[in-house]
C-alpha cells in the first residue's frame, strides 16, 4: 500500500506522541525553570493531554492539505463510544458507595486468606479486582484497584520500588484479568463476535491461564515486599475515609444508596456499545449523585475528563496507522504474531490490533489466538497499552514523585508480571 501525504504525516506525529509520554518530565522541569511559561508546560507534562495535543495537530494539517470536508468525515467516521464509555464508568466506580461496597467485598476476601492482613489486603486488591473486570469491565475494575490502592497501601510513605512494582503488576493483571468473558476486555470485545467466541471459549482458551497469572504475579509481589504492607491491614480499602483527600472523613452510606449506583453501574456496562443509552444513564446518575450529596465525595470528573481525552487522540491518531501495522501482522505465523503482537501493544493501543485482524479474513484460529493473547499479554508495558492504564495513571499519579508515573519506570516495573503472562499464556 501507498500511504498518503496526510497517512505519513499521522505516522510521525504519532512517532512524537509516542516520544513526548516518555518525556512528560521534561515539561515538569522546563515549567520550573521557566515560571513564565509555566502553565504550558504543565500542560504539556500531562500524560493524558499527550495524544489529544498530536491529535488536534493532525486535524490542522488535515484541514490544511485536504481541506474541512475530508478533515470534518474522518472525525465524523471515528468510533468515540470507549472513550465516552471510559468516562462514564470512571464517575461511577470511583464515587463513595461503589467503593465501600467494593472494599467490603475485598475485606471478607483477604480474610479467608491465612496472610498476615496487610499481605491478604495487598493480595485481593491486585488480584480478585482485576478478575471481577471480566464481569464489571476493565476500566470499572482499575478505577475500583486504583483508588483501593491510592487510598490504603499509597496513603503513608512507601519505597519507590513497591509503588512501581505495584503499579506494573495492576496493569499487566487488568489487562489479563478481564479475559474470563467476551466482552470486558477491549481487545476481546473487538473480535468476540466477529470470530465467534463466547463465554465458553474464553474461559477454556484464556481465563483460566489468566487467573492462574494473576494470581502468581500478585502473590509475587506480596511476598516481595510483605515488610512494607502491614498498614494495608489497618487503614480502610472501602472508600470510609473518603476516596479524595480533601474529603476524608466521609461517613458509612445506606444499603439502598448502594444498591441504586451499582444499578446504574450495571447498566452502563450491559449498555457499553450504545452510547445514547449509557450517557442517559450516566446523566441520571449525576441528578442521583446531586441529589444525596451527603453520601458523595468529589466525583472524579476532572481525572475522567483527562482519560477521555486520552483516548480520544488515540483513537484520531490510531485511524491513521493502519496501512503500515496491518501489513506488519499479517507477515507473521501464528508463534511470531505473539510476541510481535505483545511488542507491538507497548506502542499502539492493544485494541486497535486486534481490531486490524478481526478485518481480515480467512484467518486461523492458531493466529486469531496468538493475536489476542499477545495484545492482552502487553497491556501492561505502557500507558498507552490498555484503554484503562490512563485511568490508573490519572488516580495514582499523586502520589508519585513529581505528581508523575515515569513511563519507563512503569515499563520496566510491568516485565515481570508480562514474563509471567506470557508463560501461562504459551506454556499452558
Amino acid at each position: 500500500m501507498t500511504p498518503t501525504t496526510i497517512q505519513l504525516v499521522g505516522a510521525a506525529l504519532f512517532a512524537v506522541a509516542l516520544i513526548h509520554t516518555f518525556s512528560t518530565k521534561f515539561f515538569e522541569r522546563l515549567a520550573h525553570s521557566q515560571p513564565r511559561h509555566a502553565g504550558l508546560w504543565h500542560l504539556l507534562g500531562e500524560v493524558e493531554i499527550v495524544f489529544g495535543f498530536w491529535a488536534m495537530v493532525l486535524m490542522l494539517f488535515m484541514f490544511g492539505i485536504e481541506g474541512k470536508a475530508s478533515a470534518t468525515h474522518y472525525l465524523d467516521t471515528r468510533n468515540f463510544t470507549e472513550p465516552m464509555f471510559v468516562f462514564a464508568i470512571m464517575v461511577i466506580a470511583g464515587t463513595r458507595p461503589i467503593l465501600q461496597f467494593a472494599g467490603t467485598v475485598v475485606r471478607l476476601a483477604a480474610s479467608a486468606v491465612p496472610l498476615p492482613r496487610g499481605m491478604a489486603m495487598y493480595f485481593m486488591v491486585l488480584a480478585l479486582v482485576p478478575l471481577l473486570g471480566s464481569f464489571i469491565t476493565e476500566p470499572a475494575a482499575m478505577t475500583l484497584a486504583a483508588l483501593m490502592l491510592r487510598d490504603t497501601l499509597f496513603s503513608q510513605t512507601v519505597s519507590r520500588r513497591l509503588m512501581y512494582a505495584t503499579v506494573g503488576v495492576l496493569f499487566v493483571n487488568i489487562s489479563i484479568g478481564g479475559t474470563l468473558t467476551p466482552f470486558a476486555a477491549p481487545p476481546v470485545l473487538m473480535v468476540a463476535s466477529a470470530w465467534n467466541w463466547d463465554m465458553t471459549y474464553m474461559l477454556t482458551h484464556f481465563g483460566w491461564k489468566a487467573a492462574l497469572a494473576v494470581g502468581v504475579n500478585a502473590a509475587t509481589a506480596a511476598l516481595l515486599f510483605r515488610k512494607e504492607l502491614g498498614h494495608m491491614g489497618q487503614t480502610g480499602a472501602d472508600g470510609a475515609n473518603g476516596t479524595d483527600g480533601a474529603t476524608a472523613g466521609g461517613g458509612r452510606v445506606p444499603a439502598s444508596i448502594i444498591a441504586v449506583q451499582l444499578m446504574f453501574l450495571v447498566g452502563v456496562v450491559v449498555f457499553a456499545h450504545h452510547p445514547a443509552v449509557f450517557m442517559g444513564l450516566f446523566l441520571f446518575f449525576m441528578g442521583f449523585a446531586t441529589a444525596y450529596s451527603a453520601h458523595q465525595d468529589r466525583l472524579i470528573l476532572k481525572e475522567a475528563l483527562l482519560v477521555a481525552f486520552f483516548l480520544a487522540g488515540l483513537v484520531v491518531l490510531g485511524g491513521q496507522q493502519q496501512w503500515w501495522l496491518q501489513p506488519v501482522l499479517l507477515a507473521m505465523d501464528a508463534d511470531a504474531v505473539y510476541f510481535g503482537a505483545t511488542a507491538l501493544t507497548a506502542i499502539t493501543d492493544n485494541a486497535a490490533l486486534t481490531y486490524l485482524g478481526s478485518l481480515v479474513p480467512g484467518l486461523s484460529e492458531p493466529f486469531k489466538l496468538a493475536l489476542v493473547a499477545g495484545a492482552v499479554t502487553g497491556g501492561g508495558l505502557t500507558v498507552i497499552a490498555n484503554a484503562p492504564n490512563p485511568a490508573g495513571v490519572a488516580i495514582l499519579r499523586e502520589r508519585f514523585e513529581d505528581q508523575t508515573i515515569h513511563p519507563l519506570g512503569l515499563l520496566m516495573a510491568a516485565l515481570p508480571p508480562t514474563v509471567v503472562a506470557m508463560l501461562a499464556f504459551r506454556m499452558l
